[in-house]
């Protein structure tokens, strides 16, 4: 188990990562409106009606008229914009916020919402897919953030992320580690613990439309498996020559670091 908590991946085609901050913001305001600041019988109805049901979404079952908020199809990406409480809605922005801006750059602000949307929609048809009858209400995220995790993971896997390891030990780590260890953890839970609250279908089939999409969304000339290095700031070590003064050497071609990085 990690979290990931900083990079020092360099955009490289844009300035600010608009989209990324654009969809911290709205599932922010969403939890504020449908959880922290609403009551209970105002954040069921909405998780009823805006969360993911397979069986309405398979036929198996009908959501009451008085319930319906959105049409049907629309759950396939309303779903992604609630959330349980505060640790759902946190975990699932701060891979975001690590992640998200570095695969915008990749592929563009418009073409990373296109990305992150049909990432939510394959998560939710994946899920439904596994568990066809469930009358349970899918949200968040995750399936969302799964299709930025699998791009991440293909287009720089050598970048060093600073991760938290087993919610105690900080370690800068070649982001192909940890990330392939998540990716895989996400698979082999969907095997072995399907019935639990947490949809691992949703997680797995986030993984696979991004991973997909990510190929041919990018940019053109925009390679996959960067070999660049990038360090965080962190674990920079500074040379001192002999007989010089202890002076930091001017970090050469590196562009001023964004804000929010």
């Amino acid at each position: 188990m990690f979290i990931p908590l900083h990079d020092a991946n360099s955009l490289k085609y844009i300035k600010l990562q608009y989209v990324t901050l654009g969809l911290i913001l709205t599932n922010v305001v969403v939890w504020l409106v449908t959880g922290l600041a609403s009551t209970q019988a105002f954040s069921d109805a909405t998780v009823v009606g805006l969360g993911y049901i397979p069986a309405v979404a398979f036929d198996y079952a009908d959501l009451e008229p008085s319930l319906v908020i959105v049409p049907e199809d629309a759950t396939y990406i309303t779903y992604a914009f609630l959330h349980g409480d505060f640790m759902h809605l946190a975990s699932n922005m701060l891979f975001l916020w690590v992640f998200g801006d570095n695969v915008e750059d990749a592929l563009g602000h418009f073409r990373y919402l296109v990305f992150y949307l049909l990432c939510a929609a394959g998560g939710a048809l994946f899920h439904g897919l596994v568990e066809p009858d469930s009358e349970a209400p899918l949200i968040g995220a995750s399936g969302a953030v799964s299709g930025v995790v699998a791009a991440y993971f293909l287009l720089h896997p050598k970048v060093r992320v600073w991760v938290l390891v087993l919610f105690r030990f900080p370690l800068p780590l070649p982001a192909v580690i940890p990330l392939a260890f998540w990716i895989g953890q996400q698979f082999y839970m969907l095997v072995v613990d399907s019935g639990s609250g947490i949809s691992w279908g949703a997680h797995v089939g986030g993984i696979l439309v991004g991973a997909v999409l990510v190929l041919v969304l990018r940019r053109r000339g925009v390679p996959l498996f960067d070999r660049t290095i990038v360090s965080p700031e962190a674990v920079r070590h500074k040379e001192i020559t002999l007989g010089e003064s202890p002076v930091p050497h001017r970090k050469a071609s590196v562009p001023p670091t964004h804000w929010g990085r």
